[in-house]
């Protein structure tokens, strides 16, 4: 049976009872209606936004035409400034909860050393890489698979590329997802966009091209357009292919209802740009920034003298029965610190809506105590809270697979174990007041605890090994000076010999 014939099956619990639809046309339908979904179309946003690619860049300048109704033009400036705070919202939530190496902690030492090979540098580039995505998108996703040396390793779908079809309405199981994406390819010598589908599911990844909206199996360089996950030699040189018993997808969210970060700033961030590009408009349309007395005007209607003065920038007047015609202005002053006061209202507001911190806050000025730290760090702190749950939960289903690869791999079989996340959050501090408070606390918390909260210490274990280390050579410094006769008397252990 055919992946198409039977995707009916995989995904009944989609489809109403009763519908005379095949699972092929179901497809479709469901690809066609998510392209162009609001969510989809928002999600698409927050990854341009991110990219400086924003509306005010496709904004038109508008007057008022000789019917009354607004029509564009051309010859007046204009301006498409972009201040990109939700940029750097993004950037602040990333580095904040995700900047720093997160550590790995647990009672099988063996099987820690294990996951921290997997868990290497690039490994951590990529989980960032990821909370970008899902800042972005509200979702992002990491697929693990294996190189061509046989490691495992993990790569980043952005959420405007998955279509998933979830088991249960919390989104927690997934029953298959639909992959969409944009590849190059060239009719003769002309280049084209191709539209490319993988639908995975637990039989493999399945390839079509997506033609006016009907799936066509892909079969470029290969016989089937269904290929395993993985696959491995046999003693007689066969191939056996290799499926996961999961869906190969992990889901990283930003938040329990995956609403993109840009959904909550994206009316503020348009304003801003919107009034600094009004403000160098208004500046340099300062000869025209005036309200227009006419006398004797030689015209038809004031329609066609407004559109004459924002076309040519010139008004013609004549003399009528002896009195002079003329053109007296009631001059318009742009006043630059209305504009300032908005300017800074919108980035507060960005700040806030997206709940970021300010870098330049007062409450930074001179020796900020941690108290005042901590406050301006509160909001992103609590948004945090609710994005590292959601890592939490995706750490569950990614050591999983991990597991998976140590027992198929005859590392051993570590499904049982329990292991600690710890993230390690960016936080700005008053390192002196933090030591301080390291030292006042010996003798009440243990030196681990203690070395854990140190602000020079990444991994507390670690720093745990060279103290012992450094406190077993020095016992071993002692003891060899105790019981060496040829020691310096001043280093020689119970008393002064001088004195004897």
């Amino acid at each position: 049976m055919s992946f198409v014939d039977s995707m009916m099956f995989k995904v009944s619990n989609l489809i109403l009872q009763g519908a005379q639809i095949s699972d092929k046309q179901f497809l479709e339908r469901e690809i066609e209606k998510w392209k162009g979904s609001p969510q989809r179309v928002m999600q698409i946003k927050g990854h341009l936004y991110y990219d400086n690619d924003h509306d005010i860049l496709h904004r038109k300048r508008q007057m008022i035409g000789e019917d009354g109704k607004l029509v564009d033009v051309d010859n007046v400036p204009n301006n498409r400034l972009i201040d990109n705070q939700f940029a750097k919202l993004v950037n602040q939530k990333a580095n904040y909860l995700l900047g720093k190496p997160f550590v790995v902690d647990g009672e099988n030492e063996r099987y820690i050393e294990l996951l921290k090979d997997v868990f290497n540098k690039k490994f951590m580039k990529t989980l960032k890489n990821a909370g970008k995505l899902a800042l972005e998108c509200g979702i992002s996703w990491l697929y693990p698979y294996y190189t061509e040396t046989g490691e495992l390793a993990f790569r980043t779908f952005p959420g405007y590329e998955i279509l998933p079809f979830w088991k249960d309405t919390e989104h927690t199981q997934l029953e298959a997802a639909v992959r969409l994406y944009l590849v190059v390819g060239y009719q003769g010598t002309t280049p084209t966009v191709i539209e490319k589908v993988e639908i995975y599911d637990l039989e493999g990844v399945h390839r079509f091209v997506l033609d006016g909206g009907a799936l066509i199996p892909d079969l470029e360089g290969a016989d089937s357009n269904t290929a395993p996950y993985a696959s491995m030699m046999d003693e007689n040189g066969n191939t056996i292919p290799l499926n996961w018993e999961r869906v190969p997808l992990i889901p990283i969210k930003y938040n329990d209802c995956e609403i993109p970060l840009l959904k909550k700033v994206k009316t503020l961030q348009d304003a801003l740009n919107v009034m600094l590009s009004d403000f160098e408009n208004n500046m340099q349309e300062d000869p025209r920034n005036t309200v227009l007395v006419l006398k004797n005007y030689d015209g038809t209607s004031l329609g066609e003298f407004r559109k004459n003065l924002s076309t040519f920038g010139v008004v013609k007047v004549r003399t009528v029965d002896g009195a002079d015609g003329g053109v007296e202005t009631l001059e318009i002053q742009v006043n630059s610190e209305n504009y300032k006061v908005i300017i800074e209202l919108l980035k507060k507001a960005i700040i806030e809506n997206g709940m970021g911190y300010d870098a330049k806050d007062d409450r930074l000025n001179g020796n900020p105590n941690q108290m005042n730290i901590r406050s301006m760090y509160s909001d992103v702190d609590l948004d945090a809270n609710d994005m590292e749950s959601e890592l939490q939960a995706a750490f569950e289903e990614l050591l999983w697979f991990i597991n998976t690869h140590f027992a198929n791999s005859g590392m051993g079989d570590f499904s049982g174990e329990d292991v600690t996340i710890i993230f390690n959050r960016d936080v700005l501090i008053n390192e002196g007041e933090v030591i301080q408070n390291c030292k006042d606390s010996v003798g009440i918390l243990s030196d681990e605890t203690i070395v854990a909260n140190h602000p020079w210490v990444d991994d507390p274990a670690a720093e745990m090994k060279r103290l012992e280390d450094q406190k077993q050579k020095e016992q071993d410094r002692i003891a060899q000076q105790q019981y060496d006769p040829f020691a310096p008397p001043q280093q020689q252990q119970g008393g002064d010999l001088n004195n004897d």
